[in-house]
Formats: C-alpha cells, sequence, structure tokens
C-alpha cells in the first residue's frame, strides 16, 4: 500500500530485501546475497545500522548504505561512518536529500564517501564535504623477470599471520574476510610491506587492481614490479591503478589518469591524510 513517504534505519531484519532492491535497481552484476553480506562487516563494531531506506508505505523506494567502524588516532578513538550505495528510485528521488541527512545527522562521527559518482560530490560539497587528492597513476603489470634472491610476495593467509606484527596484523585479521579486500606481503631480508587491494572496473572490464593500503611505502616502491607481476598472474590484473597519497610517491612507468574517481570526507578536526581507506564499501562490495 502507498502512503507518506518516510525514512527509517536499515535493521538486520532489512538487510534480505535492501540486498535485493540494490542488484535490481542500482548494479546487477552484484547479486543480492553479496550485497547482504557486504552489510555483516567482518570487524568488531557497534553499529546504530546499516543505513537508512525511504519506505513508500510497505514499499521500499530507495537506500543509503552506511558502513561504521572505530579507529585509533592519534592515541583518541575516532567513530566513523562510511557512505556506501545511494539509490532512490526515479519517481521518489525528490526525497533522496532526506536519506542522505539521515546519516549525516548522526553525531559523533567522521564521515567517508568513498566511491561518489555523477553529481553526488557537488551536492557532498554543499554539506561540507572536501575532496581527497586523488591523483592516481595507470601502472602496466607485465610479467617481469625475477631472480632468485631474499624477496617473497604471497598471498598464502598463514604466511601472511606469520610476518604481520603490531597495528598490520591487527588490520589484517579485520580485513581478511571482508568480500572485496585482496592482501599480498611482500618481504626482502627482515622488511616486509603488507598491501590491500581491490580488483576495479574501468570500461566494464574486471582488470584492474586498486591499491587501498600500503604499510610500506618504501619497500613497495622498490618491490612495485614484483606486486605487478604477482596480480598479474594470480588476480588476472593487467593493471594497476596507485593513488599518489596512499603510496607517497608515483611508481614508473606510469601513465596519470586525466579523471581519477573522486573521494571525500567531512570532519570537524581530522586531516585528509588522517583518511584513509579501510573499513568502508572498499572492501566490502566487489564490483
Amino acid at each position: 500500500m502507498k502512503g507518506r513517504v518516510q525514512v527509517a534505519p536499515v535493521g538486520d531484519g532489512d538487510v534480505d530485501r535492501v540486498g535485493a532492491f540494490l542488484h535490481t535497481h542500482l548494479n546487477e552484476r552484484v547479486p543480492a546475497e553479496q550485497w547482504v553480506r557486504a552489510l555483516d562487516v567482518p570487524w568488531e563494531v557497534e553499529r546504530p545500522n546499516a543505513g537508512f531506506m525511504l519506505l513508500d508505505g510497505e514499499s521500499l523506494v530507495g537506500v543509503q548504505l552506511a558502513f561504521y567502524s572505530e579507529r585509533w588516532i592519534d592515541g583518541r578513538r575516532e567513530r566513523f561512518c562510511n557512505l556506501g550505495a545511494w539509490c532512490v528510485l526515479p519517481e521518489h528521488r525528490l526525497h533522496s536529500l532526506r536519506l542522505l541527512r539521515a546519516a549525516l545527522d548522526q553525531e559523533g562521527y567522521h564521515f567517508t564517501d568513498l566511491s561518489p559518482s555523477g553529481n553526488v560530490p557537488a551536492i557532498n560539497e554543499r554539506l561540507g564535504f572536501e575532496r581527497l587528492d586523488t591523483a592516481t597513476a595507470l601502472v602496466p603489470n607485465l610479467p617481469w623477470p625475477t631472480l632468485p634472491g631474499r624477496v617473497r610476495i604471497t598471498s598464502d593467509p598463514r604466511e601472511i599471520e606469520r610476518t604481520l606484527r603490531g597495528p598490520q596484523l591487527d588490520l589484517y585479521r579485520d580485513h581478511r574476510d571482508a568480500p572485496a579486500a585482496r592482501h599480498t606481503v611482500l618481504t626482502r631480508g627482515n622488511e616486509w610491506c603488507y598491501v590491500v587491494f581491490r580488483k576495479d572496473r574501468r570500461k566494464g572490464l574486471p582488470l584492474f587492481a586498486s591499491v587501498l593500503h600500503v604499510s610500506n611505502p618504501e619497500l613497495f616502491r622498490s618491490l612495485s614490479r614484483r606486486f605487478a607481476r604477482h596480480v598479474l598472474v594470480h588476480h588476472h590484473a593487467l593493471a594497476t591503478l596507485a593513488e599518489e597519497r596512499v603510496l607517497g610517491h608515483r611508481l614508473s612507468p606510469s601513465v596519470r589518469l586525466r579523471s581519477p574517481r573522486q573521494k571525500m570526507f567531512r570532519s570537524p578536526d581530522l586531516r585528509a591524510d588522517q583518511i584513509d581507506y579501510l573499513y568502508s564499501e572498499l572492501v566490502c562490495v566487489p564490483w
């Protein structure tokens, strides 16, 4: 029955129909059960909801997903809300901002939007968001020759567990079951670098590895060709997309993208360099 259009939080009992809605109306390549799994984040967090939904009577007509986390930054525990998929049926688009505002009206959170598209960045800016510098290099993944030596690269979970220490091990354990996150460790002698990346599409082709986290940028730089060979052979990615803010430098050989994808954040006191891409839709939703 149609009725007054209302905004309601997405609770545990709503995720099945939210997943079906997003599969049908946003991205048919992502099965409904994959959306449902994505909302069951693998890290520990007390979340108030899984986002918000727009209801016309009993009919679901819009969704704004939200992924929550708690992070330690400069010795303080900070709460984050990552805005995920935002989809409203055309005949109800006038109510779209009600969904977004419902999420943003939650107090005590830093907000990120790491996959805004279309006119969303402009809307976000009017609501106080800032754009991150997402200068991105496209690096061809070539079958570079390798020589025997002290360098090793692995995606084996047991070896990753044995290698990582401290906060990086905690990050891995929080993300090892995240559906879109892929994990690699590069080692040379006593040095190691933990890398989190995801497979991405460009022009509809799922042939790209997007780097989300690098624990040791200098080691990664010196071993980047090993990484390129690894993701080509083991993950069938023909190129790597590497943001300079994630790596701290531009890889070579590479081509800088003319129009890199936007990423944004809104915070009363955090700086752009304190914002990363973990604990978000990017590690939870493969598309």
